[in-house]
């Protein structure tokens, strides 16, 4: 058995699981994350769901090198399909997707997630839809994390089932991330309203109604970072 390398992303999103928790990875990338956390003794069992062939097999033979059969169960599954009921699952991962695939996925299992106690999330675009299916759906972001691994920036939010309500600002930067306003997130928010501001200077005067929605979004970055 090898102990399984992370990336710095699934580090981050490892550390965030709980201690004895039962997982689905949905998207499992090899089953990396499940394989790294049963062998931290983190986690008690999980799923690895796939949907594509390839990646699939390569997780069923990363589980199996490692001989943790009896722990991880692959399935070939489209999103939540991979998680019955009666698995008694309290975590659920989903990672290096864009936000809007996985609010879809939240979406077409919803009827799922009664027994779930958190949701720990990788978007790596469209942050604010995801925020704002959560909070749409009856989950409450209680963390965030940042991070920039090899000249990426990404973001990590946990949820777990509650009311909240977010205003427009927290949907668009995290009400957690926006308080912190740590140097990775300035980064990223400078680089988005650079190119936002090119963006706008090719959008011609009369397409009225796309510029005011550009120059309404250049304008809350730029509060934002004001505020820092």
């Amino acid at each position: 058995m090898e102990e399984i390398n992370l990336s710095k992303r699934l580090k981050e999103v490892a550390s965030l699981v709980p201690v004895g928790s039962k997982l689905l990875d949905v998207g499992s990338d090899h089953a990396y994350l499940p394989i790294y956390l049963i062998q931290q003794q983190k986690i008690r069992s999980a799923i690895a769901g796939e949907v594509v062939q390839g990646p699939f097999e390569s997780a069923l033979s990363n589980v199996k090198a490692n001989h943790l059969e009896g722990f991880i169960s692959v399935k070939l599954a489209n999103g939540l399909d991979a998680l019955e009921i009666t698995e008694q699952v309290s975590v659920i991962t989903i990672c290096g997707m864009g936000g809007r695939l996985i609010s879809s996925i939240l979406e077409n299992g919803k009827e799922k997630l009664a027994s779930i106690t958190q949701l720990i999330l990788q978007p790596n675009n469209r942050e604010e839809e995801l925020r704002n299916w959560l909070v749409n759906h009856q989950f409450t972001i209680i963390a965030e994390k940042i991070i920039e691994e090899n000249g990426k920036i990404y973001e990590i939010m946990v949820a777990r089932p509650g009311h909240s309500h977010l205003n427009e600002q927290e949907k668009q930067f995290g009400p957690f991330l926006s308080l912190e306003k740590s140097p990775i997130f300035k980064k990223k928010w400078q680089k988005e309203q650079r190119k936002l501001l090119l963006a706008l200077d090719q959008i011609p005067q009369s397409y009225q109604s796309e510029r005011e929605q550009l120059s309404k979004k250049i304008e809350m970055i730029k509060e934002i970072l004001d505020e820092s």
